[in-house]
């Protein structure tokens, strides 16, 4: 009996030492992201403010990108955790390049990129800006411009270098502009004083997923439960970003980006509900997050035709499906 309770009055002391009976420390990881804190990375810091990532054992922090930071580097190597890519290209070059990193969500079913057109100026359809100049960042030509030349007849010749300054957009009523659904054409309402005609290049077959989630792969081979947790937690932010209570997480933006606007958050989500950015298509019935075999195949066979890509790519290496289409969220939608 001596021993018995000996043995009952050490468990209770170790207890007591360890915190309230239940209690697990939380996992810390780190998220960088691709640039400056914006309603575009809403969802992550969403799950942050109002404490969804504390609920999935996570302890999350938040690593801005920038115009003089390159977030990217750090996640091969170990820095960080998980890194917010741009789209499908990234995920296809880093299988190229033998970077041992993975895409294993897509927070964004359509990328953002448009091209933007003066209004009153017979610009109706998408082909139409084929007459005329076109603003286009270097970024931009190796990428999207190529597949439009391929797959509509855009040229080189119609093309002029877009610097990130509108005033060349505002100065020619002949020039068109590269920009975001989510940000340039808010610019140019706000400067220019006029509302441009909008081309989604997602909606003209343009079928890269974006905002997409990366990590290691030694990470999901050795720690496939805090990436589920992660993936989870993060999609379950978007959804509260987008139709809940998003105050907090627009605080903690304009904390991380002081130069953020309210105005310009507000419109950004206006933007991405108007258009379907994140929740639309797949993600209607498998979650936000979604991404499938023959959407991201479809991509690569026409990056492949526009010769962004080589054909000999083994580009499945590229991404995983293991940690999506659950589901996860989806009562959280408005009815």
């Amino acid at each position: 009996m001596r021993r018995v309770f000996l043995w009952c009055a050490l468990s209770l002391a170790l207890l007591l030492q360890s915190g309230p009976v239940g209690a697990q420390a939380l996992d810390k990881v780190t998220l960088g992201t691709n640039w400056v804190a914006e309603a575009e990375h809403g969802g992550f810091y969403q799950a942050v403010a109002d404490g969804t990532y504390k609920k999935y054992g996570l302890d999350v922090t938040i690593l801005p990108g920038g115009p003089n930071a390159n977030n990217r580097i750090l996640l091969p190597v170990g820095k960080i955790d998980f890194y917010m890519t741009s789209g499908l290209l990234q995920a296809f070059d880093a299988v190229a390049q033998n970077i041992p990193t993975v895409t294993i969500a897509a927070s964004f079913q359509k990328d953002p990129q448009v091209l933007m057109a003066h209004p009153g100026q017979g610009i109706e359809k998408f082909e139409d800006l084929k007459k005329l100049t076109i603003l286009v960042s270097k970024e931009g030509m190796s990428g999207y411009y190529q597949w439009l030349k391929k797959d509509y007849g855009f040229t080189d010749k119609q093309v002029r270098p877009y610097t990130f300054n509108p005033q060349p957009f505002f100065a020619d009523k002949r020039t068109a502009m590269q920009g975001y659904v989510t940000s340039e054409p808010y610019a140019v309402e706000t400067q220019g004083k006029f509302k441009p005609v909008i081309f989604l290049l997602a909606d003209q077959g343009f079928s890269t997923y974006s905002t997409l989630i990366e990590t290691r792969r030694e990470l999901v081979e050795k720690k496939p439960d805090l990436v589920q947790r992660f993936v989870d937690a993060s999609m379950i932010g978007w959804y509260n970003y987008l139709y809940g209570d998003n105050k907090a997480a627009n605080a903690l933006i304009r904390k991380h980006n002081p130069e953020m606007t309210d105005a310009l958050l507000a419109y950004s989500i206006d933007r991405m509900k108007e258009y379907g950015i994140v929740d639309s298509g797949d993600s209607m019935k498998l979650g936000i997050g979604a991404m499938t075999d023959a959407r991201i195949k479809d991509f690569f066979d026409k990056m492949v035709r526009a010769g962004i890509v080589k054909p000999g790519l083994d580009y499945k290496r590229a991404y995983t499906l293991q940690f999506v289409n659950k589901g996860v969220g989806n009562e959280l939608r408005p009815k």
